[in-house]
């Protein structure tokens, strides 16, 4: 079958971009509130919690991934990430068992909140295998965050209950992920129309081959583009 290689550098360069402003965000509040933010190496905390990436920054890195690890370290983190994605999908399962029943909402994140799913990256040492590139979800874990209205906030942190601090609108950064994501699902003229609204965990994007075919790329589709230069066919 043939195959054909997206450049994606100009979504992953608008991605690190956004990083660099989640990074300045969480260095002003750590700033501002002093000892509050209580992250120090060692702590995995945060490596303990279920949550998902959007399109752009799973297929991020899962380069990353890809470009940093090779032979034993990578069939021991592919295998964490087995693991790991297994225990995702029963909690995932269960939600959607609780939401089929008519729970509330609130009390579904709430109860997959509450579950603890260590890290496919999280290694034996308890330091992130793959930190330079970790999520954005990792970045800001430590100082106040909201997300559709609910505060959350690192129970081992110093940030009181009723106390307003600065905070974090997920949902604002969340609209940003998918922005960058739709221009990419865009841009390939993929034939998955809502491929831009996938939601995965971290196992998965690391598990997950981010094929033409997966990304419903047809051969036709990359002929066409590839006068312009922007999909090269690999033969």
């Amino acid at each position: 079958m043939t195959s054909f290689e997206i450049d994606l550098k100009p979504f992953f360069k608008k991605y690190e971009e956004l990083v660099g402003v989640i990074d300045n965000i969480f260095g002003r509040v750590k700033k501002k509130c002093g000892d509050r933010v209580c992250c120090k190496t060692g702590c995995s905390d945060c490596c303990n919690a279920l949550f998902d990436l959007t399109l752009i920054e799973a297929l991020y890195i899962n380069h990353r991934f890809n470009e940093n690890f090779t032979g034993k370290d990578r069939e021991e983190i592919i295998e964490r990430a087995n693991r790991a994605d297994r225990k995702a999908y029963k909690i995932k399962r269960n939600a959607y068992k609780m939401h089929e029943k008519g729970e509330n909402e609130v009390k579904i994140l709430a109860s997959v909140g509450a579950e603890r799913v260590r890290c496919t990256l999280l290694n034996m040492k308890e330091l992130c295998d793959l930190y330079s590139y970790r999520p954005i979800t990792c970045r800001l874990y430590g100082i106040p965050t909201a997300i559709q209205g609910m505060g959350h906030t690192c129970g081992k942190s110093g940030f009181k209950e009723g106390v307003q601090y600065p905070t974090v609108n997920m949902d604002k950064i969340h609209d940003k992920l998918y922005e960058i994501s739709a221009e990419l699902v865009a841009f390939i003229k993929t034939k998955h129309l809502k491929m831009a609204d996938i939601l995965m965990p971290v196992s998965m994007a690391l598990l997950t081959d981010f094929s033409d075919e997966y990304l419903g790329i047809t051969e036709e589709d990359d002929k066409k583009e590839s006068n312009n230069g922007q999909i090269v066919s690999r033969g």
